[in-house]
Parts: C-alpha cells; sequence; structure tokens
C-alpha cells in the first residue's frame, strides 16, 4: 500500500497536482508493480519561509538513511 506525500513550496495549480499524482502512480505501477488502486499520494504546500523548519531539517537532514536522492541545493535559511 504505497503512500507518496510530497511537500513542495506553495502555488502549484490543482490541475498541476493532478498531473503530479498522476506521474507519480504511473512510475509507482511501472517500477514496484504495485496496483493502482492501492496507491494514493498527498500533496502539502509549504511557505517557503517554513521549508527549512517543517522540510529540511525533520524530513531530510533528520532521515538521512531514507534519503534515495538528495537535494542539490543548501538549506534555505
Amino acid at each position: 500500500m504505497p503512500h507518496i506525500v510530497v511537500k513542495m513550496y506553495a502555488g502549484r495549480s490543482d490541475a498541476d497536482k493532478v498531473r503530479l499524482a498522476e506521474a507519480l502512480t504511473k512510475a509507482m505501477i511501472e517500477t514496484l508493480g504495485s496496483s493502482e488502486k492501492s496507491i494514493s499520494v498527498g500533496i502539502e504546500d509549504v511557505k517557503p519561509e517554513d521549508w527549512r523548519a517543517q522540510v529540511y531539517r525533520p524530513e531530510i537532514a533528520g532521515k538521512l538513511d531514507t534519503i534515495f536522492k538528495a537535494p542539490g541545493y543548501d538549506p534555505p535559511v
């Protein structure tokens, strides 16, 4: 039962989010053989000024052993 959570800067349209969820679902099906009905996708908007505290520190720096694609940026201040 894969559940994907995407956290990104606020400002994308709902149509963009639907396309992203569809693309992630397709990738899960093709890569892992998951069934479409078993996949869920959540998308959370984060204000740029909250990124470091809400995402970078706890979700990236705090879980480096689970990161398979690290960001190529310095954390925003």
